[in-house]
């Protein structure tokens, strides 16, 4: 049976490689828990939506519910880029 953590990383790393599981598609809400804090984060479909590569593993530092509204002033949103979801993950980043 898989730890709580295990099961974490795989769920984190299901969602993130699976775009058609996204609730909220082409948003994907993401949150990191350290020391009582909370920070809030979206991942973006970037390759489907708008043909950019490059953004599979990069949270958005933002809210699901204050997206801004157009491409432009998302992609200048302050975020994070990891190598994987993998990274994502140990980094303390996980599907919400």
């Amino acid at each position: 049976m898989a730890t709580g953590v295990a099961r974490a990383r795989d769920r984190t790393v299901l969602y993130l490689t699976n775009p058609a599981l996204w609730p909220c598609w082409p948003f994907l809400p993401v949150v990191r828990r350290t020391a009582g804090r909370e920070e809030l984060g979206v991942v973006f479909d970037a390759r489907s939506v708008c043909g950019k590569t490059g953004f599979s593993a990069c949270v958005f530092l933002t809210n699901v519910f204050a997206l801004p509204p157009t491409l432009d002033e998302f992609f200048a949103l302050p975020r994070e880029a990891f190598d994987s979801a993998d990274e994502l993950f140990d980094r303390g980043w996980c599907v919400d």
